[in-house]
């Protein structure tokens, strides 16, 4: 009962049916007015269904000059031996993710040899191993580009990990218990708490509970927008421009500061999403349900003219043949990576 009035009184936390359900509407509306269900395939040429959802993370990857990516290696499913020799060649720890995936599921830290083989013998799906990234900041941050103009930066969320903190006679379980957002997200039986659970915290000493920058995971979301500024949009219309046919989405990434981030140092690509991303700066706690409505509205209309205009290019849209067999076969990926 408790989770639910904790659910019931933060729109952040409702189910993706229910909160995106209004939206759907409007969804529809555009879908007759493109006279296609999947128009928004157009949006990113070079991305797969435009990203929306079902891509590959490594062809992603491929589109995003190397220097700004972690190392990354795919991993082909209960390949030991590939896996064994990735993580010594990169080192531990090391972020181990599917390659198409979302929402968090099956990430994971491996900080040895013994996790890793767990891993590679549990993973449903071909995955990818990439190298931890120590930056400290961890952002999301929401470009949009009309291919006839100068792109800008629209959202950008700050990911706060779940933490908690010692008061010298609480074990890190019951610390974790008394957050609402743990209550509603944490993974009480993750191997962290399984082996450090019963740990008493020192007064003071806080400690990262969940390392997965994801809000299922845990991860509070922080409204960073007012960090937008020329110097920044000009830094990622500059890195944006180094990657084929991209107009639309959200790149992941950890950096070492904001200075450094306008001037293109010191940062890391962690994952570049397409169609389907959201502006991640809506789920911060407080923020107002009408104008999250508002926000998600306004990225959707964008999608859309940028989708026609890329139509007027060339870039034609996925028949409804095309769309319902990538549908059906994501929904049957979805199904094993839940229940392997």
């Amino acid at each position: 009962m408790k989770k639910f009035l904790v659910k019931l009184k933060n729109w952040e936390y409702w189910p993706f049916s229910i909160l995106y359900f209004p939206v759907f509407f409007y969804y529809g509306w555009l879908a007759l007015k493109h006279r296609s269900l999947f128009f928004f395939t157009a949006a990113n040429p070079t991305i797969d269904f435009g990203g929306m959802f079902g891509e590959k993370k490594s062809d992603i990857f491929e589109l995003v000059p190397s220097e700004y990516i972690p190392e990354t290696t795919l991993i082909q499913q209960n390949d030991l031996e590939r896996a064994s020799l990735t993580a010594e060649k990169i080192g531990f720890p090391l972020i181990a993710k599917p390659d198409i995936g979302e929402r968090g599921v099956w990430v994971k830290k491996l900080d040895d040899q013994n996790q890793l083989k767990e891993y590679v013998a549990k993973c449903p799906v071909n995955f990818l191993l990439q190298e931890m990234v120590d930056y400290p900041i961890e952002l999301g941050v929401f470009y949009i580009k009309y291919p006839d103009r100068e792109g800008l930066i629209t959202s950008i969320v700050r990911k706060n990990f779940l933490k908690v903190t010692g008061d010298g006679k609480s074990t890190i379980i019951e610390l974790v218990k008394k957050k609402e957002r743990a209550l509603l997200t944490a993974d009480l039986n993750s191997e962290y708490l399984r082996n450090n659970g019963d740990r008493v915290l020192e007064i003071g000493k806080e400690i990262v509970v969940e390392p997965i920058g994801n809000h299922c995971r845990g991860t509070m979301f922080l409204n960073d927008n007012a960090e937008i500024d020329e110097r920044l949009n000009e830094a990622f219309n500059v890195l944006a421009d180094q990657i084929s046919d991209f107009y639309f989405g959200r790149f992941d990434l950890r950096c070492d500061s904001y200075e450094d981030l306008r001037e293109l140092r010191n940062f890391k690509i962690l994952e570049l999403n397409g169609a389907g991303a959201e502006p991640g700066h809506i789920y911060q706690p407080g923020y107002s349900l009408i104008t999250a409505y508002k926000d998600i509205l306004w990225h959707l209309k964008v999608l859309s003219d940028i989708s026609a205009l890329n139509r007027k290019k060339g870039h034609s849209y996925w028949s409804f043949k095309q769309g319902f067999k990538k549908w059906k076969s994501h929904r049957e990926y979805n199904r094993l990576l839940t229940n392997p």
